[in-house]
């Protein structure tokens, strides 16, 4: 029967569909690499890999057997967990699947906070849409997911923060200056009810569509294209760290004339918030808010 070590050396190959790139993360060479899966296709009884010049292919006997090595590998995961969990220090791997924005603009700071605090644990982190952050969790991917919006979560929910959205732009300080300009309203891709919210408040505020739109992948890249005057956009205030030159925000206000505001969620199931490095991260999170509250 094949060791953990060997499952981990199937599950490497199959993320990395290539044999030099799995032996470099692996630190063998590509011929003993190449030796221990012939090894193990002996012991399957059947090919797993394709080998080409391309890279390697999944057979589909190759699918089954790293669909059994990588539960296997995640039981073991949940099985070490629980080992450190009994230990007084902090170990483990805490998994962390969190919206890009609020990976890029306000996790970094809290990360410092727990990696100083807890030397000892490790950090696996994903990042991307609120949507695929929720599918980590149902996936068993994360153990804590960080959101952006009102989450329809049954487990744990602990809200974090909200901030302001507002438009942003070099040149306009008034909303209704945007039916005057020929400069592009400018956008990022960003989950649907995120974007329902823009469009509801435009269409309340303008009655009709902008004239000229721009879209790109990323908010980082819509915040510098707005900042260099390409045209306006409206960007989340966790985005805006107040130091900007020459940059005109004007918040954006629901139908009672309040400010439009994001929430931020933490959410996760009952199972990992009894993890050590869960609660240990949970309790930095506290602090973090605690001081930035001040």
């Amino acid at each position: 029967m094949s060791s953990l070590s060997e499952f981990n050396l199937l599950s490497v190959l199959a993320q990395e569909m290539n044999m030099r790139k799995a032996a470099e993360r692996l630190f063998v060479s590509q011929p003993a690499l190449s030796q221990r899966l012939q090894t193990l296709e002996k012991e399957w009884g059947t090919q797993l890999f394709i080998r080409s010049q391309k890279g390697l292919t999944l057979t589909p006997e190759g699918e089954l057997v790293i669909r059994f090595v990588n539960e296997v590998l995640s039981k073991e995961d949940k099985v070490r967990e629980s080992i450190h969990a009994l230990n007084s220090e902090v170990h483990g791997t805490l998994k962390i699947a969190v919206a890009s924005i609020v990976g890029q603009n306000w996790l970094p700071q809290v990360l410092k906070k727990f990696i100083n605090k807890h030397p000892q644990a490790k950090i696996s982190l994903i990042t991307g849409w609120s949507s695929e952050i929720l599918k980590s969790l149902y996936e068993d991917q994360a153990h804590i997911g960080i959101i952006r919006g009102t989450p329809d979560w049954k487990g744990v929910k602990i809200h974090l923060f909200k901030d302001s959205l507002y438009l942003v732009d070099t040149v306009m300080t008034r909303p209704e200056q945007v039916l005057e300009t020929d400069r592009p309203f400018i956008q990022f891709k960003s989950d649907s009810n995120y974007y329902q919210e823009i469009q509801d408040w435009w269409m309340r505020q303008f009655k009709t569509a902008p004239k000229r739109t721009v879209v790109v992948d990323q908010i980082e890249t819509c915040k510098q294209m707005t900042f260099n005057g390409i045209g306006y956009a409206i960007l989340p205030a966790i985005t805006l760290n107040g130091e900007e030159e020459n940059i005109f925000k004007i918040p954006l206000l629901d139908e009672n004339n309040e400010p439009i505001k994001r929430d931020t969620w933490l959410l996760g199931y009952e199972s990992a918030f009894q993890l050590k490095q869960v609660q240990a991260f949970i309790e930095v999170v506290k602090e973090y808010i605690e001081e930035t509250d001040q």
